[in-house]
């Protein structure tokens, strides 16, 4: 990552989100949280000499976007120039890819492994890109599940059901989530 980062943070329906940049490409996207300070904690963990600052145009348009993403409204951003800094070269082919995918479209973990022409052993690492995927909601890893329809795991403030909300917000029916038993 080139250049001073910055941040700002920003209010969605679903709470408090933060975005991250250096020059034109966005470097951090935190999802949001219930309280600002968990929000701004989440981002300085990924850019933590950034300063906080108002956004250019090119990012308030992206801050703008998810903004009508939380509240319902069909967005994309494939063209939103990104900058991951370090990744594992597997990991970039994973966002690569998962970034591919539009409004309402879900894949699994194997499946991803099986477009990277490995094995469905590495649907692991897969989710493993997942939870270090520094930009979710650009690069939308909420749409990534696992076999049967299952929703998976979230790393993302609320966890599964913050993942499943998303899905949901795209038209997406989930499978019911197994309660318990009662014996």
């Amino acid at each position: 990552m080139a250049g001073q980062s910055q941040y700002q943070l920003f209010e969605t329906a679903a709470g408090v989100a933060a975005i991250g940049w250096s020059g034109a490409a966005v470097t951090a996207l935190r999802l949001p949280a219930p309280a600002a300070s968990e929000t701004e904690r989440a981002l300085r963990r990924r850019l933590p000499d950034a300063a906080r600052a108002e956004p250019p145009a090119h990012i308030a348009a992206v801050i703008d976007a998810a903004i009508h993403y939380f509240d319902g409204k069909q967005v994309e951003f494939f063209a939103v120039p990104i900058d991951l800094g370090e990744q594992p070269s597997f990991f970039v082919g994973v966002y690569d890819h998962v970034r591919t995918l539009r409004w309402g479209e879900t894949t699994t973990y194997g499946a991803v492994a099986r477009r990277l022409g490995v094995g469905p052993e590495q649907s692991r690492t897969v989710g493993q890109a997942m939870a270090a995927n520094p930009l979710p909601l650009i690069i939308p890893c909420h749409r990534v599940m696992a076999a049967g329809g299952m929703i998976g795991g979230f790393s993302a403030p609320g966890g599964a059901l913050s993942k499943a909300h998303m899905l949901r917000l795209e038209g997406v029916a989930l499978a019911p989530v197994q309660q318990g038993f009662d014996f």
